[in-house]
């Protein structure tokens, strides 16, 4: 199961994280998705829309850090990914937009 969360925001929107797999060519590593929109339903129906078919949100184990919620609201799609940290390693990567990770050669794989 992936882990997540959600935040709502004073304006009543959400802003929705997971950490989901990812194939990658030296094993397996996961991405951390951040999703802006009107609630969390529509969060997930963007996501299956763009061919994330088994995405969902059980809880809220792991919801997005004030850095995500900033970096997810200033990006005109409101849909970011970045390689997840590893075992409380934090990442210097930058956050790159959905259409990156779907046409990366390891998401059609």
């Amino acid at each position: 199961m992936a882990a997540g969360g959600f935040c709502k925001l004073p304006t009543g929107s959400v802003v929705v994280a997971l950490n989901l797999p990812r194939p990658t060519a030296h094993g397996t590593g996961s991405v951390r998705v951040l999703v802006h929109a009107r609630n969390r339903a529509r969060a997930l129906t963007r996501l299956r829309n763009l061919g994330m078919r088994a995405v969902y949100l059980r809880g809220n184990a792991a919801p997005p850090t004030p850095d995500e919620i900033t970096a997810v609201l200033h990006h005109p799609d409101g849909l970011i990914w970045r390689t997840a940290p590893d075992n409380g390693v934090s990442v210097t990567e930058l956050w790159h937009p959905i259409r990156a990770l779907l046409r990366s050669p390891a998401a059609s794989a």
